[in-house]
């Protein structure tokens, strides 16, 4: 282990590796909120702009698409121009293409601005995983990591909340006018996300540190050493001596699919592939598919709409519980073993779902089974899975392509994220929402097959650059 890796495990948590832990926890917060306020925002779309079911489809993945552009390529670039300079360009693409979607002005201009909302959620993946876990210490990064990402529960919940909101504002100030609702409601949540946006902009802008062990894998050891400085507040040397570049510097792209690395390429992106079919799937669709399993005998649209975005408020509290259960068990347990459980509950989940509106079985949707479906699927996934496919995408990869590797693991990620959200309301029609679940349970079940084959385990292992 070379002197700067030995003085950071050493450390205590200094006030600049929590900075940056918070920024990156920011911009996770962004990708929750902007990923899952569209479920709530969608049914009042569909009313203002005369969706069709293709059209719902579009707007709920394009951000997706976005994102898998977004980790596939930028995170690329971040290995080549640094962390902390793609930070940067990362919060400008959010405030940009956020404040697109608020103005935008058919569903077109919403699908485009949307896509590049998820280029700015992809970009992000790589690069606060590659920040965080090459700046803290290795007893305490995978708590650190995940912490940083329960801040996506959090956005989501904030998300739900900011629906539940804007709704009774809205119909509070014009008690009779249900297109006044429709026609701004949409845009005000949507708005929030661009204030969002501008305030972890501004955190962005007062601190601008770069990795150490990005500059120490260049080679550039005169920045090294005052970054090291810095984030360990304590006076280090860093020298090709004491810190010498790691054998193997001219890594690229193609070598994720080398031999010495392809089992780590599959391990991080084929599992986490599968489990966003089913994560975003469900999670985009969640206050519909509430209101179709539990609320389908309410026929005043706006009290449908109220009480489908307070159940979403109350499985996201789970969401939070589960990434909480995450924390505390992640170095303990380790990574593995918590990625099998989890996707082994996430298949229960989507079974008591599937039972709770099959016709053959309930003749009238059962409310109980619903949110115990929901509530073991959001527990399960963050405290496995959604937490621990993340932090390994940032841990099985050498310095030189960590965010290159995490990026491509994300995007991979994505598609499955794509093919979920995209075909759910088109598969839902010609198969049924129950047919539906019991599909994605299977895939549940397949991705902690795929996971026990492929296992790598880095708890308290150091990172290799």
């Amino acid at each position: 282990m070379n002197n700067f890796e030995s003085k950071l495990d050493e450390s205590k948590l200094t006030k600049p590796m929590w900075f940056l832990w918070l920024l990156s926890a920011g911009l996770i917060a962004l990708d929750g909120f902007d990923f899952f306020i569209i479920g709530i925002a969608l049914p009042f779309l569909e009313k203002d702009f005369n969706l069709t079911t293709t059209q719902i489809g579009s707007i709920a993945v394009s951000a997706i698409i976005g994102s898998l552009i977004g980790s596939l390529t930028l995170g690329g670039i971040t290995d080549k121009i640094g962390r902390q300079k793609m930070l940067l360009i990362d919060v400008l693409i959010f405030i940009i293409s956020s404040a697109g979607t608020a103005l935008a002005w058919n569903a077109f201009s919403l699908i485009f601005f949307r896509f590049l909302v998820g280029v700015g959620i992809g970009a992000d993946y790589p690069i606060s995983v590659a920040y965080i876990t090459e700046n803290v210490p290795s007893r305490l990064r995978g708590r650190m990591v995940i912490g940083a990402f329960t801040f996506q529960a959090v956005g989501a919940l904030f998300g739900a909340l900011t629906g539940i909101i804007i709704i009774n504002i809205f119909t509070q100030i014009f008690p009779n006018s249900l297109d006044i609702l429709i026609k701004y409601g949409w845009r005000a949540m949507l708005g929030i996300g661009l204030l969002l946006a501008i305030f972890v902009g501004f955190l962005r802008l007062q601190f601008l540190l770069e990795s150490p062990l990005y500059y120490i894998a260049k080679g550039d050891y005169k920045n090294a050493e005052l970054a090291a400085r810095e984030l360990l507040e304590t006076d280090i040397i860093v020298n090709s001596e004491s810190d010498p570049q790691p054998e193997e510097t001219n890594l690229n792209y193609s070598s994720l699919f080398s031999p010495k690395y392809i089992k780590n390429t599959l391990l991080a992106s084929i599992p986490w592939f599968l489990q966003d079919i089913a994560t975003y799937g469900i999670g985009i669709f969640t206050p519909t598919i509430i209101a179709i399993l539990a609320f389908n005998n309410q026929d005043n649209f706006i009290i449908r709409q109220i009480r489908s975005a307070q159940g979403s408020a109350i499985v996201d509290l789970f969401l939070i519980i589960g990434f909480l259960v995450a924390v505390l068990l992640v170095d303990k347990v380790g990574r593995i073993p918590l990625q099998i459980i989890g996707f082994i509950g996430m298949a229960l989940g989507l079974i008591l779902l599937g039972i709770a509106g099959d016709p053959n079985i309930n003749q009238h949707p059962n409310f109980i089974l619903v949110f115990s479906g929901f509530l073991v699927f959001n527990l399960l996934m963050n405290a496995g899975p959604n937490s621990t496919t993340f932090l390994l995408s940032g841990e099985i990869f050498p310095t030189s392509i960590r965010a290159t590797g995490a990026g491509l693991a994300a995007a991979i990620a994505k598609s499955g994220a794509v093919l979920g959200t995209f075909l759910l309301p088109i598969l839902r029609e010609d198969l049924g929402v129950s047919n539906l679940l019991y599909i994605l349970a299977f895939s549940c079940l397949l991705a902690g097959i795929l996971t026990y084959f492929l296992r790598i385990e880095t708890k308290g292992k150091t990172l290799e650059i």
